[in-house]
């Protein structure tokens, strides 16, 4: 198929986006294998759930400070707990993409 405009081979025509690659922090291109955030995966997981765990025990407190009448912020209390809420929802749902993920690449024939 011909690409008139150039955008999608990354060919030298009018509004070329030319050939793709990662970026380092001074504008440079990466070196294959090198990490450009300085976090691995893994790391950034385990902080996402330490949050996910915060928010959960925060949310807890609060329905019990409630409960126990040292609180008096029903919103407060509702915010919380969706905050905590929302946030294991997207834990569960990257959770989800991994485990598909791995699910593909299991089927894969080589």
């Amino acid at each position: 198929m011909h690409d008139p405009i150039g955008h999608i081979n990354g060919g030298k025509g009018p509004g070329s986006l030319g050939p793709l690659s990662p970026k380092g922090r001074l504008g440079g291109p990466v070196a294959p294998g090198s990490d450009v955030t300085g976090k691995s995966f893994i790391e950034e997981m385990k902080g996402q759930l330490a949050e996910v765990n915060r928010l959960q025990a925060e949310a807890d407190v609060a329905a019990e400070d409630l409960v126990a009448g040292r609180r008096d912020d029903l919103e407060g209390v509702m915010i919380a707990t969706e905050k905590a809420d929302t946030a294991f929802k997207m834990v569960l749902a990257v959770r989800n993409k991994l485990v598909d993920a791995y699910e593909e690449v299991k089927n894969l024939r080589v």
